[in-house]
């Protein structure tokens, strides 16, 4: 595969200033010590706005001030211990940590890709990249050196299967059938930036489910076509045969996990439907309803239980966990790995807060909004699907470009929504609207961003069939998908904006005070 010197230089340059970014961490810790400075500034300025909602005038508050200082010593631990999105994955993750640790979830995903017909190879292995994103580790570790095996197994070059499951679990990190940590994590986010303007606003879980379902299946096509019209036929028989891999059938012992772990989710499924089907049915809503219920602000709480339940009957059928030690050890094992997590959502969480006090925020949402009105009435935009089209997708592109040089999606999302959602809410858009809109851009470019976390891993595996192999290699390898699923997922929004579909159980694209 010839590299392009422009590609390269392009590349370097893209990765020299993501490495010359600090630590997440110490972003959030700059970004907090000057949002402190700047709201000095602007309390020295006087610069204030009129509440789009009451009239109020909204004021500056300065944190260099006895008032400020009190604050940020008295609030430090509760700032951290009520930031919205770290209880919630926390708890998700716990569940998914059984389901992992009995290796329910690496079974699933080699029984989906064994069991696929040779046609439909393709297909399934970009389809179950994108449910691996409940557990994305599993997804890159397992999933993607799995389908290079599996493709070289039937005749096809490997490097194709790995890219198809790379593009699913990497570029289609925003769909998914199921809901994974990323979901409550966004939206407490989300929720975090919408109280800045109304300060009841809640975001649930799975308000972007009826989307990110969608795209599944548009994500899965896209990567079958890109595959095999474009990567496959340039890639030719140009690797390096290797011998030493076999795939492993299922063996009895975890078809039998398997059947426990099936069981196990159609009682659940029965004893939640059970509960929601009846008009009285005691996950309904005091008044009947199922989007106010305890169902759907319960998403968290069933995603931890119906993970951990199948994990646990996994286990037992497949003889993975002989008693409750065992099942503790998946949990502490999933929680091992949010060591660095936990330190990010520190400095988070003073940040937001800051933010928020020093209304900060708000004014900015204003401004902008007041700006971005101006600029759509100069333009003559008064149709609500091109004013939709004409924010969005800017946002979109916005969103890529900073993947490329961050890769943390609740790092980056962290620091956008508390800008952003407030704007967009004032110009008319919902939370949930603006989140769908961050997460198609986050997704498209993590196949090509240096910043991703299993980048690097992404290129040993395939130097296993090009030794020669680098990140030029992998950026010529993705780029199509990553272009295709841009454009792919863009022209879903419009349609789904056109259409004026809900992007989630009871979630409107519009925001209405």
């Amino acid at each position: 595969m010839t590299k392009s010197s422009r590609v390269d230089r392009f590349l370097a340059l893209i990765e020299r200033a993501g490495n010359a970014l600090p630590h997440p961490a110490t972003l959030f810790f700059l970004f907090a010590v000057f949002v402190v400075v700047l709201s000095a500034v602007v309390s020295f300025f006087h610069i204030e706005v009129v509440h789009p909602g009451n009239g109020s005038i909204i004021k500056p508050v300065n944190l260099i001030s006895r008032e400020g200082l009190d604050m940020i010593l008295t609030k430090m631990v509760t700032n951290f211990t009520g930031f919205a999105p770290l209880g919630t994955v926390l708890v998700a993750l716990l569940g998914i940590g059984i389901a992992e640790g009995s290796g329910l979830i690496g079974v699933v995903l080699r029984k989906i890709v064994l069991s696929s017909p040779p046609k439909l190879l393709t297909f399934v292995v970009v389809f179950a990249g994108v449910l691996s994103n409940t557990a994305s580790e599993v997804g890159y570790v397992l999933l993607v050196p799995l389908a290079a095996i599996i493709f070289q197994a039937a005749g096809r070059h490997p490097l194709a299967g790995l890219a198809a499951a790379f593009a699913g679990v990497s570029g289609g990190y925003s769909a998914n059938l199921l809901l994974g940590t990323i979901d409550p994590l966004l939206a407490g986010l989300s929720e975090e930036a919408a109280r800045i303007i109304d300060k009841d606003y809640l975001v649930n879980p799975a308000c972007n489910y009826y989307f990110m379902a969608f795209s599944t299946i548009l994500i899965s096509f896209l990567g079958t076509f890109v595959t095999e019209k474009i990567v496959e036929p340039r890639l030719g028989k140009d690797y390096l045969v290797q011998n030493q891999d076999k795939i492993e059938q299922l063996n009895s012992s975890e078809r039998r996990g398997l059947i426990y772990a099936l069981v196990t989710f159609l009682a659940f499924t029965a004893l939640i439907l059970i509960g929601i089907i009846p008009e009285n049915g005691v996950l309904r809503g005091a008044d009947g309803s199922v989007l106010k219920s305890p169902f759907m602000h319960g998403i968290v709480a069933l995603v931890f239980l119906s993970a951990g339940l199948m994990g646990i009957a996994y286990g037992i059928g497949a003889g993975t966990i002989k008693n409750d030690s065992d099942v503790m050890k998946g949990m502490s094992k999933s929680m091992e790995t949010l060591g660095s997590y936990i330190v990010l959502v520190f400095f988070a969480a003073q940040f937001v807060a800051y933010f928020n006090w020093t209304n900060l925020g708000l004014i900015s949402a204003v401004k902008g909004a007041e700006g971005l009105k101006a600029i759509i009435g100069s333009l003559g935009l008064e149709n609500k699907l091109l004013m939709a089209v004409f924010i969005m997708i800017p946002f979109i592109l916005l969103s890529a470009l900073i993947n490329l040089v961050m890769g943390s999606a609740s790092a980056k999302w962290a620091i956008m929504a508390p800008v952003f959602i407030p704007m967009l809410m004032l110009l008319g858009y919902s939370p949930e609207f603006t989140q769908v809109a961050y997460r198609i851009g986050d997704s498209v470019t993590n196949i090509i961003s240096p910043m991703m976390s299993y980048f690097a891993l992404i290129v040993a595996f395939i130097q296993r069939y090009q030794p020669k192999a680098g990140i030029g290699t992998v950026i010529s390898l993705m780029l199509p998908y990553s272009v295709l699923f841009l454009i792919g997922w863009v022209l879903l929004l419009i349609v789904w904006i056109a259409i004026d579909l809900p992007i989630g159980p009871g979630v409107s694209l519009y925001y209405t005070p």
